[in-house]
């Protein structure tokens, strides 16, 4: 008889995962920071050496701009965190996680103006769960520049991105293939350049980050191939812990669910009153 998965319940794997989250979000950011004259506003700080305020100033999104890392105790530091993003005029959310969540901090929030505005899943695999074999596809790890080229065509096609700003974002994105930490994957089609993902390793932890396919190319089971593909190489590379994250119930919600991860905790967030007036 099959032993049962290991337990995912634990808040040192909780926070292991929170890690590696803030880990892969600062490194993007340090590429749009390393931009001529930082034109996107790119800023972040550490509290306490585990809190991590993320802030770019001039990109609307939620993933770059919020608080992550709060834990009971903490309710001073809500304040001067909320009047240092007030001061550069940017909306940012607070991510609470259960366990360390009191309400005290619950109190704090509220009364800086923030509300439980939503929630998002985290999930996970350890090193010998169960992983369901994957879809047939035909998917390379991105190492050279030709291959670059290919993945930024599927990576904008599949985020929907207006084509006037294709050139200025794939500028961005470029220096993503020598980020320290990353593999970068491409999904083909008969060829053609159809999904893109990314692994990032951050010490025995591995988040599978940013998948997208082209709309020309979904339902095809790429979304989870890719996962497949990043869950092998990141157990290859010595990770015992292989995270994600993905809306409650959608469609990568369900894939990452199919190949055999579970749900490991629920991030409550919080936002400013005045975005939801």
């Amino acid at each position: 008889m099959a032993s049962p998965p290991a337990p995912l319940g634990s808040l040192e794997l909780i926070h292991r995962a929170i890690e590696a989250d803030v880990a892969y979000t600062i490194s993007r950011l340090q590429v749009l920071e390393r931009l001529p004259k930082n034109p996107i506003g790119v800023a972040y700080r550490r509290v306490d050496g585990r809190i991590a305020a993320l802030m770019a100033r001039y990109i609307p999104s939620r993933s770059f701009n919020r608080v992550v890392g709060l834990r009971a105790g903490d309710e001073a530091h809500v304040a001067p965190l909320v009047a240092w993003y007030r001061e550069h005029e940017v909306t940012a959310r607070f991510e609470m996680v259960p366990g360390d969540y009191d309400a005290a901090l619950g109190r704090e929030l509220a009364r800086n103006g923030f509300h439980h505005s939503g929630f998002h899943p985290a999930l996970a695999c350890r090193l010998n769960d169960p992983i369901a074999p994957p879809p047939p596809a035909d998917i390379e790890h991105v190492t050279t520049a030709a291959a670059m080229e290919d993945f930024l065509d599927a990576y904008v096609a599949g985020w929907g991105f207006p084509e006037k700003d294709h050139p200025q974002f794939k500028a961005n994105v470029r220096p993503w293939l020598n980020q320290p930490g990353w593999s970068l994957y491409l999904a083909r089609v008969d060829g053609r350049p159809a999904a893109t993902a990314t692994l990032f390793v951050h010490g025995d932890t591995a988040y599978c980050a940013d998948a997208t396919t082209d709309p020309a190319f979904r339902r095809r089971g790429l979304h989870s191939a890719l996962l497949h593909r990043r869950i092998m190489d990141a157990r290859n590379a010595g990770v015992d812990l292989v995270t994600s994250g993905a809306e409650f119930l959608s469609a990568s919600y369900r894939n990452m669910e199919r190949i055999g991860m579970r749900l490991m905790f629920m991030r409550a967030l919080w936002s400013p009153l005045a975005e939801s007036a």
